[in-house]
């Protein structure tokens, strides 16, 4: 088993539910550009490497940039030299966090163009990976030395990130979601996604993950053959409801988080190569505890 690595948590619902910081278009990465904004933003990682200092694991720290891209960007304002600007100050945001740190990484962070909970519009190939360089440029000119591309809903925008993470010659983590069902939004299974993405890029993505779903919604959907080895990551939802009953919620469900932990566990020898551990939304730095400890523990 590859050594634990965590990661960080819910990150937007814990700063709109926990601090009650508004976030127009649920975008966090704002929050750079003012004192106060960097100050919240701090306050929610900080616990994170506290733990990872405490526990004595490795940490991989996300960038608030999943809604920093160039669509999203447009409806707060943001052209393209301004999102680049943003993107990069994220990536030197947590560099400064985790001065002094060998065990923590910084990872940018990106999100769908279209709504992870509503996906209505698809792009080819060829027009995700024109649609997602200018972020990943972005984190190569930072120095980033690696990104994941969280909560994506079909093929073919997946293949685009890969093929635009492989020309700015920054390694990528692609994160899939699930419907309650086990499936993508498009219909398509984790298995057939995986192995996709991997057919079309020769293998170029660094691993999978699975984010943006309760582990009662995928685990009787996971790859049975070679795909199973690819999934390395796992951001859970705290909750188990479905995506469309989460964007009607105007209170944040956080589960439990023992409970959440010992789902993890039960995936553990299914899913050989899952070593980083991390939550999505509804969950905090309680959430993460717990699946370390109990991981740690097993």
């Amino acid at each position: 088993m590859t050594e634990l690595l965590l990661t960080d948590a819910g990150l937007e619902t814990v700063l709109l539910f926990h601090e009650g910081i508004d976030l127009p278009h649920f975008a966090a990465f704002p929050l750079l550009e003012t004192d106060e904004g960097r100050t919240a933003l701090r306050r929610y990682y900080e616990p994170f490497l506290q733990l990872s200092d405490d526990r004595g694991v490795g940490f991989v720290l996300s960038t608030p940039t999943w809604r920093a891209n160039l669509e999203w960007g447009a409806l707060l304002g943001y052209d393209e030299d301004r999102l680049a600007a943003v993107n990069r100050a994220a990536v030197s945001f947590l560099e400064e966090l985790r001065a002094g740190r060998e065990a923590v990484v910084v990872e940018g962070c990106i999100g769908p163009r279209g709504d992870a909970y509503r996906p209505t519009m698809r792009m080819t190939a060829d027009e995700a990976e024109r649609y997602h360089a200018p972020q990943l440029r972005a984190f190569a000119d930072s120095g980033c030395v690696r990104a994941a591309a969280l909560t994506l809903t079909y093929v073919d925008e997946a293949i685009g990130i890969v093929r635009a993470a492989t020309a700015a010659g920054v390694p990528v983590v692609i994160g899939f979601t699930v419907e309650t069902d086990g499936l993508l939004p498009s219909g398509v299974s984790i298995e057939d996604a995986i192995e996709a993405v991997d057919r079309a890029t020769d293998g170029a993505a660094l691993g999978f993950m699975i984010n943006c779903a309760h582990p009662t919604h995928f685990d009787g959907a996971l790859p049975a053959g070679a795909a199973r080895d690819r999934i390395h990551a796992l951001r859970a939802n705290a909750s188990t409801k479905s995506h469309e009953e989460l964007d009607a919620s105007e209170t944040l469900d956080s589960g439990d988080p023992d409970d959440l932990a010992v789902r993890y566990l039960g995936l553990r020898s299914r899913l050989p190569a899952l070593h980083v551990l991390g939550g999505c939304c509804g969950t905090d730095i309680g959430h993460v505890t717990a699946i370390c400890d109990a991981w740690r523990a097993a």
